[in-house]
């Protein structure tokens, strides 16, 4: 059996697949090695199941990057519009949620079967385990089912999230290796864990959902925020998570839309007899309009104008810290990664060693929550695709 092809891709995910169909496209031999038992597992849980795969408003202002420039060059080489493109010309119907994310009608095996057939001629090797790689004139990829020459190299191995999808390390080892740096890591796009005094109450309120706008430094995000038996998640939660040290602290404005002090103060001039419960139930969820009322059913009369002026200014921006969050194993995504200052913007390939690409995940570029991360990992894929 030839074991020489032009390129071999390590990784079966979005943007090994998506490069490896870009290089078919160009008539290149290609191998993808996957140790995984099938292609594109954290693709077919996305969106619920239906794949937010990209977002209408993909700007290089909704990632994180040690150097926010260098997502530019891919993203304006391969934007949404031109994935949108494949998606209708393959018939898959869709449609816009809030924010122009973009889900599938359907199930996201759509999508799979998408960058599948855009491979067709690829060879794909699925429960290959990489062993060793190495590189003089080309690189010798060893594996569990043979070793394997190219003069091209694609690292789409992807991040740490969600090990039970068979996330490992592998791209950032391999990047060492080759001399290249890695951004310490981290989970992004991940729910947050609380202790002590705010446990109890967040516990209380687990499953209840409020539309909110959440601010950390000059982040802010409103979306809406979910309490859970370990803390809070819920999209505006996940997005500011990615934006916090260990130890930071957020905001949280659970009314947006107006001046809670004013509106207290406004409805017991209106209605003095109204319990203080039933004001705020009519601007929160029930729950936690009753948690922040307190036991005890009292009227808005019988609180001073002072108190409803600094409980509706708590609301309006109730500040939180966390003791963590849920880790990987919750985390959409990995922040950090492969330093960008050891690639070029344009390709994805290795300043240092030429034909090494590192794309997706595994670089550290992090889009937001809304289908920011798959238009990276087309986009990197492209762009590596065009160039191998």
């Amino acid at each position: 059996m030839d074991q020489n092809y032009d390129v071999i891709i390590i990784g079966a995910g979005a943007a090994g697949l998506f490069c490896a169909g870009t290089a078919r496209l160009r008539g290149k031999r290609v191998l993808v090695l996957e140790h995984g038992a099938e292609p594109g597992r954290k693709i077919l849980i996305s969106g619920g199941g239906r794949c937010n795969f990209t977002n209408r408003q993909v700007r290089a202002e909704n990632f994180l990057s040690g150097n926010p420039h260098f997502c530019k060059s891919a993203l304006s080489q391969f934007n949404p519009g031109d994935f949108i493109g494949l998606v209708e010309q393959a018939g898959i119907a869709y449609h816009e949620k809030t924010l122009g994310q973009l889900f599938c009608d359907g199930p996201a095996q759509q999508i799979l079967d998408l960058l599948l057939a855009r491979c067709q001629g690829a060879e794909i090797r699925l429960s290959t385990e990489v062993l060793e790689v190495s590189h003089t004139e080309r690189f010798m990829v060893q594996t569990t089912r043979g070793t394997f020459f190219a003069p091209s190299l694609v690292v789409a191995s992807g991040g740490l999230s969600i090990p039970k999808l068979g996330a490992t390390g592998l791209g950032y080892e391999l990047a060492k290796k080759f001399g290249l740096a890695v951004v310490p890591t981290r989970a992004g796009l991940v729910p947050l864990v609380f202790t002590g005094v705010d446990l109890p109450w967040m516990q209380g309120l687990a499953g209840v959902s409020v539309p909110a706008r959440v601010k950390a430094g000059k982040r802010a995000f409103a979306e809406n925020v979910l309490f859970t038996h370990r803390g809070m998640s819920g999209p505006a939660v996940l997005q500011i998570s990615s934006y916090l040290a260990q130890g930071d602290g957020f905001s949280t404005d659970f009314y947006p839309e107006a001046r809670l002090d004013e509106v207290l103060v406004e409805a017991k001039t209106r209605r003095p007899k109204a319990e203080l419960k039933t004001v705020l139930a009519e601007v929160l969820p029930a729950r936690l309009a009753a948690h922040f009322a307190g036991p005890e059913p009292r009227r808005m009369a019988d609180f001073p104008d002072k108190f409803l002026r600094t409980l509706g200014a708590k609301l309006n921006a109730f500040p939180l810290t966390p003791a963590g969050n849920e880790g990987f194993a919750k985390a959409e995504v990995t922040a950090g990664g492969v330093d960008t200052d050891g690639l070029h913007s344009k390709t994805c390939e290795s300043k240092t060693v030429p034909g090494l690409f590192i794309i997706g995940e595994a670089v550290d570029v992090t889009g937001w929550l809304g289908g920011y991360n798959f238009q990276w990992a087309w986009a990197s894929g492209q762009a590596a695709g065009a160039a191998v």
